[in-house]
């Protein structure tokens, strides 16, 4: 379940080193590449909100190998339909996929662990395991592209073919797993959005979290590769790659490295790191240097993989037993808005202001904008453990 949730996601981030390979045959910029990365994170969002409780109704398989055949369709319309309006089809098919993934794959993994470790109630290793499939598959996705791109024929068919293919075979693989979930006829309104009793303050702040800390990781999907190219002038398909393969791999490492301190601690690194980062960044594009440019991205995502993990843990606290699937969904649902709409601002900022002066705003409009969410957490936080405390006094 794993595996195919890490190359769910990698498929998302799979076009990402390819961005100006599409923007040369298809004769676009750098506007309509950010457009057509926030079209996935449309179908995305729609797939969160209005599918993503499903699986808490119908059981986790019978979500999760639709979503794969999903985005298994998706490869191939990337394959069959060139032009501006195939890409763009195929990625909002693409965030559908994602959507049904997203929002249905962490609670399968906390419901398989729990079914073979009945002991192990509550345990953090699902949450881990799933964190690091997400971001670790987001980190595949570029680098298999790249390699692909780089030294196997026709860079625009061949990953997706390979994807495709994979995305297929895992389908079955799921589908002859085990449902953790029994389906039931529904009595009466079903509950999609369902948050414990005086828990929605935890959950604002997880999701603003969440927010921005995606907001990084849409910014170096969507426009990493551009930047190497036009910034450094390296035109090398995998050398694009390496940029959001180096956000998206750190902050798969530093969840694994760390993900088992507690949520205030991870949060605390993480709102070092974020800012840090992208401070970095903006010095990269002032002095120009590769190894510069990918230490700043590394720290970034290592910054964004802790915020990450940290808000997931607490918007999964926060839902009802029966409701666990749309809480993450509508979690998902603005984390990914995040992933979309501050990198099209960025884009639209750069034609006015110039590449420079927008990156200076977007560094420091994103760490502003996590630092308010992380103390808004830190302060629910208190507040409860205050409330505990009186309580048991």
């Amino acid at each position: 379940m794993a595996l195919a949730f890490a190359v769910l996601m990698a498929f998302g981030t799979l076009p990402t080193p390819l961005w100006p390979l599409f923007s040369a045959r298809d004769d676009f910029g750098s506007t309509m590449v950010t457009v057509a990365f926030a079209a996935m994170v449309v179908g995305a969002a729609a797939s969160f909100l209005l599918l993503g409780h499903l699986s808490d109704r119908f059981g986790r398989r019978r979500i999760i190998a639709p979503a794969l055949l999903t985005s298994a369709t998706a490869a191939v319309l990337l394959v069959a339909w060139h032009g501006t309006a195939g890409l763009l089809a195929a990625r909002v098919v693409t965030g559908l996929g994602t959507g049904l993934m997203a929002s249905t794959a962490t609670a399968y993994l906390s419901d398989l662990h729990l079914r073979s470790h009945p002991e192990k109630t509550g345990s953090p290793v699902p949450g881990l395991v799933a964190a690091a499939a997400n971001l670790g598959g987001l980190a595949l996705g570029p680098l298999s592209a790249g390699i692909l791109a780089q030294w196997a024929p026709a860079p625009l068919t061949t990953p997706f073919v390979v994807f495709g293919t994979v995305l297929v075979v895992l389908a079955w693989l799921v589908w002859a797993g085990p449902e953790t979930v029994e389906r039931e006829p529904v009595r009466g309104a079903s509950t999609r959005f369902g948050l414990r009793p005086g828990s929605r303050p935890a959950f604002v702040a997880a999701t603003g979290i969440g927010f921005f800390s995606f907001a990084v990781m849409g910014f170096f999907s969507s426009l990493g590769a551009v930047m190497v190219r036009g910034e450094l002038g390296i035109s090398s398909p995998f050398i694009a790659g390496l940029a959001p393969f180096s956000v998206f791999a750190a902050s798969a490492v530093a969840q694994l490295a760390l993900g088992r301190l507690t949520a205030p601690r991870m949060l605390t690194i993480g709102i070092v790191l974020f800012p840090l980062g992208l401070a970095l960044t903006a010095v990269a594009l002032f002095h120009p240097a590769l190894a510069l440019f990918l230490t700043a991205a590394a720290i970034t995502g290592a910054g964004a993989g802790l915020l990450f993990k940290a808000s997931v843990g607490q918007s999964l606290a926060t839902a009802l037993p029966s409701s666990r699937a749309g809480v993450l969904a509508v979690f998902f649902a603005v984390a990914y808005a995040g992933m979309g709409l501050p990198s099209i601002g960025f884009s639209l900022a750069s034609h006015q202001l110039g590449l420079h002066t927008s990156m200076i705003g977007f560094a420091a409009a994103l760490s502003l904008g996590a630092l308010a969410s992380v103390v808004a957490s830190n302060r629910v936080e208190a507040r409860t453990a205050r409330a505990h405390r009186a309580s048991t006094t």
